[in-house]
Order: C-alpha cells, then sequence, then structure tokens
C-alpha cells in the first residue's frame, strides 16, 4: 500500500525530532541538514509540476541537483546539500512514508577542480537525430536542444522565454537571468529555423500562457524537470553514457566558442556572468583539450 501523503511541516516536524533524538546531532548540524531539505522543497514549490516531498522520483533530484550547479554553487556545498537529502530520504524511508529512496542512485558532484562536462557536436547532432520529427512534441524539442545549445541559455531561461522577446528577423533574443538582469543573445541561423518551424505548429496558449515560447501539449510552460527530461532521454536514445542534463548544452555553448577563438569578454555577455572568474573555467576545459592534442601529437610525449 502506498503511504500517505502528510504536509510538510509534519514531515519536517519528524525529521527534526529524528535528527535530535535518534541521530543526536548538534544544533549547528541539524540547522544545516534542515537547510538543505528546505532549499529543496523551495525548488519544487516554484515548479507547478513537481510533485509532494513523498512523491519525488529520481530524475526530480537530478534536476535540482543541476539547478545547483546552474546557480554556480561550488561542488562542496552541491555535496553537502545532496548528502542533506539523502538523511533525510532515508528518514522518510525507515519511518514508512516513501516506498522507495529517490536519492539512492543521485552521484554527489567531484570535489577539486571541476571541469564541466562537454558534448561535443557530433553528440549534439546525435541528440537531434534521435528526435522523433513524427511526434507532436518533436519540432519543439528540437528547437529546444538547438536554442540551449546556440543560444547557452539556462533552464531556467528557457522555460522563461518570451515570444515578444525573441526576433527571428534579427537573429536575437532578450534573456532575463540572474536577479533579473538582462541580456541580448544572438541566434544562429540553425536556432532560427528550428524555432520558427516549431512556431507553425505551436500549441493553443492557456491564459496567461500567452508569451511563453515553449508550451507542453496542453499549452502551458514546460518546467525545469521537464527540460531536464527531454535532454537525458535524448542523451540515452543518441548513446551518450555520461550523465548530461540542460546546463551541459550551455557549457558546450561557451567551450565550443573558446576553442573557436571568441573572445572571453564577449562569451561572458552572452552567459550572463556576473564575474569574468566565472568564465574562465572553460578556459581550462579548452587547455585539457590542447594538452591532448599535445600529448598525442608532439614529438616530445613519445620520448
Amino acid at each position: 500500500m502506498e503511504p500517505s501523503i502528510v504536509s510538510y511541516d509534519k514531515l519536517m516536524d519528524g525529521y527534526r525530532a529524528y535528527l535530535l533524538m535518534e541521530r543526536g546531532l548538534s544544533q549547528n548540524t541539524r540547522m544545516a541538514y534542515t537547510a538543505d531539505v528546505e532549499k529543496f522543497a523551495a525548488w519544487a514549490a516554484a515548479d507547478p509540476e513537481c510533485p509532494p516531498l513523498q512523491r519525488m522520483r529520481e530524475e526530480h533530484l537530478q534536476a535540482f541537483a543541476a539547478s545547483l550547479h546552474d546557480l554556480g554553487i561550488s561542488p562542496r556545498t552541491q555535496a553537502r546539500i545532496i548528502s542533506g537529502l539523502r538523511s533525510f530520504y532515508r528518514y522518510l524511508l525507515l519511518e514508512q512514508r516513501v516506498e522507495a529512496d529517490p536519492t539512492a542512485m543521485l552521484e554527489s558532484p567531484r570535489l577539486g577542480q571541476h571541469l564541466p562536462e562537454v558534448l561535443t557536436l557530433d553528440e549534439i547532432n546525435a541528440m537531434e537525430a534521435a528526435i522523433d520529427l513524427g511526434k507532436p512534441e518533436g519540432q519543439r524539442n528540437l528547437a529546444i536542444i538547438e536554442t540551449l545549445y546556440s543560444c547557452g541559455l539556462r533552464v531556467s531561461e528557457l522555460c522563461t522565454l518570451a515570444m515578444s522577446r525573441v526576433w527571428l528577423d534579427d537573429r536575437a533574443l532578450l534573456v532575463e537571468g540572474k536577479g533579473s538582469k538582462q541580456r541580448m543573445v544572438p541566434m544562429s541561423d540553425q536556432a532560427v529555423r528550428q524555432i520558427d518551424l516549431y512556431l507553425a505548429d505551436r500549441p493553443a496558449p492557456k491564459p496567461g500562457e500567452e508569451d511563453i515560447l515553449f508550451l507542453n501539449r496542453r499549452g502551458r510552460r514546460l518546467t525545469r524537470v521537464m527540460v531536464f527530461y527531454i535532454v537525458r532521454t535524448l542523451a540515452e536514445l543518441a548513446g551518450i553514457r555520461r550523465p548530461i542534463s540542460p546546463h551541459t548544452l550551455r557549457h558546450s555553448f561557451a567551450t565550443h566558442l573558446i576553442e573557436g577563438g571568441a573572445n572571453l569578454r564577449a562569451i561572458q555577455m552572452m552567459l550572463g556572468h556576473e564575474s569574468i572568474g566565472t568564465t574562465q573555467i572553460y578556459l581550462h576545459t579548452d587547455t585539457s583539450s590542447l594538452r591532448r592534442e599535445i600529448l598525442a601529437h608532439h614529438p616530445r610525449a613519445h620520448q
């Protein structure tokens, strides 16, 4: 029998008592653990299609973990937050509040210097080729992949992208990023073409969603979890075995620009990074690629 749903407050009251009475943790540790759950709960509450905490699945936890990376949170802090969620779901499993632990297969980020996961152009093309254009959502998904990759958008920016801020004729779009800061991003011919094809068969929007570009079949805006699921499914169909998220396409956008010789400041502006230091991680990625090329082809590497 599936466990009955109880209120968030009741779950948290029980969890706090468990941390104090059964695990005997200090006040600071208890506060840190509950703060981790509160972060996840706030993230879920912002997504109307997210289920209650007791009905969360692995893909929801993976999407949340990807969002932590998107916010620029350090790998060490990401690992601590994920550890806090594991503790919470172990408690729910112990109390028979959930049937299975959705964090069981959730991986923590590697500590130390973290270089972003990057897709090759062939892998991105393979993901796009895996899309079934015969399905109603096929052209939309193709436009989504191309927009994430060609424009370097965050998944939250893609979900809230307004039609009135996409100028196909001018090949540019206006994004509202972190802190409501706006930036203009140029669009590739491929992104323009795929969005134009999608608009020809875009679902009728529900009230309040008229200006949202990407909609589900019911005419409502896509959620971050839905986009995460689309990207992960296409990566699997394309035979990509590494963990992939919408943010991987953003990383690939920046890395391919660096490899092509683009100016770091220009990439900073297109990504909406407040600090150039955040953008400089892609220099390390490019350096790693360059090192592999040197070791493979330089005569001194074979002596």
